[in-house]
């Protein structure tokens, strides 16, 4: 079977053909002098994209949930207080991982789809100590974009560390791991960078690095602890498992067209078809869920028009015209889309791709609206908003 799908749902995303034919070279040993200058540059292109002069910062093998995962085993030892800020699934998967590292959790929640505000995180963090403050920036359930920097502070102020979920958001929109002084920071390869799913990028700051050198028992998982793995990414190169070779062939290429794009035009690229699909899409009278002012650009999350059936729509779009766009989760099933322009896939040509299917499928259903009103509105915008 080979499917060429167009992938704008919440991920994985479009892969570039560059990041492919990277992935399909010839596998050689994760101990040859080679590979380890790949990680080398690895690193150093991974610093660029988080913005940051960590050392501690390497691509964890797994998916971007062994990224949450590295990051708490390796801050949290039982008994361990931890705030974790939750507006979605994966505020919920961050303090259930927690949990299970043993960490004495409080949960500050917020509706779906609205984003938190800095005196909400003061007030809770005058109530009580914690060792690890958690958020997610983009919040892939519901389309939020939590700002970052406003809270740092205030975390900070309170002698917590900071962890931040950018998951979808690195290289999508600005995250700036130095700037905004986050002490832990995950994302995965298959968003905005537009690698195959596989590897989990992580940096830790030298605050953070401290905290897990004072650790008095084993970090929680054998397979993702750093004191082990910096070993191996270190000068040292002690053997800790076998890499996953070809899918760092894969993640060297896309961090490299990163650079070649430059990381702020990438930015001013996701959110400028951001604008056009979300223009186009009032123009049928379909709205946004999340937050008015804190739409993410990478993952529209957005309300399914009365009548209109979900399944029926996603199956139709994948059918006949390939497209894959996200359902809901949660509290959100059955009532929200969830369209990704992520990396590769975030272009011109796929927002009017997806508008014209869209329409098309909503025609098929009966739904009233003005047939081509999405793509006029859509093709007309021509004020980009840079930010």
């Amino acid at each position: 079977m080979n499917l060429k799908r167009v992938l704008m749902g919440p991920g994985p995303s479009d892969v570039d053909a560059r990041v492919l034919e990277a992935l399909a070279r010839p596998t050689i040993g994760h101990l040859d002098p080679n590979f380890i200058e790949i990680l080398n540059e690895i690193r150093e292109l991974l610093k660029y994209t988080f913005q940051t002069r960590n050392e501690m910062t390497l691509a964890m093998s797994g998916t971007g949930s062994a990224g949450m995962e590295t990051c708490i085993v390796n801050l949290i030892e039982p008994g361990d207080a931890m705030l974790v800020c939750i507006n979605g699934v994966f505020g919920n998967r961050m303090a259930d991982v927690a949990e299970r590292a043993g960490a004495e959790v409080t949960r500050l929640e917020v509706d779906w789809g609205r984003i938190f505000e800095p005196e909400q995180i003061k007030r809770a963090l005058q109530k009580k100590k914690y060792k690890v403050v958690g958020i997610v920036q983009a919040e892939t359930s519901t389309g939020a974009h939590q700002p970052i920097k406003e809270i740092s502070d205030i975390v900070h102020e309170s002698g917590a560390l900071y962890l931040v979920d950018a998951v979808t958001s690195l290289g999508g929109t600005k995250v700036d791991v130095d700037g905004w002084q986050i002490d832990a920071c995950y994302s995965g390869s298959q968003k905005c960078l537009s690698c195959p799913p596989g590897l989990s990028p992580v940096t830790f700051s030298e605050a953070a690095v401290k905290a897990m050198e004072r650790r008095k028992t084993k970090v929680q998982s054998w397979y993702l602890d750093l004191n082990m793995i910096r070993q191996y990414w270190g000068s040292e190169r002690l053997y800790h498992h076998t890499a996953p070779i070809n899918m760092n062939y894969a993640l060297l290429e896309a961090l490299k067209m990163v650079k070649e794009e430059r990381l702020e035009k990438r930015w001013e690229r996701h959110l400028n078809n951001h604008y056009m699909l979300k223009t186009g899409l009032a123009a049928i009278d379909i709205h946004y869920v999340t937050q008015k002012g804190y739409e993410l650009p990478m993952l529209n999350a957005v309300t399914i028009p009365e009548g209109v059936d979900d399944l029926k729509t996603r199956r139709q779009l994948l059918s006949e015209f390939n497209i894959e766009i996200g359902g809901g989760l949660g509290v959100f099933k059955g009532k929200v889309w969830r369209i990704g322009l992520m990396g590769a896939a975030s272009t011109v040509s796929n927002v009017l791709l997806f508008l014209a299917a869209l329409e098309k499928s909503l025609y098929d259903q009966g739904h009233q609206f003005e047939p081509g009103a999405s793509i006029a509105a859509a093709i007309t915008y021509g004020n980009p908003i840079k930010e």
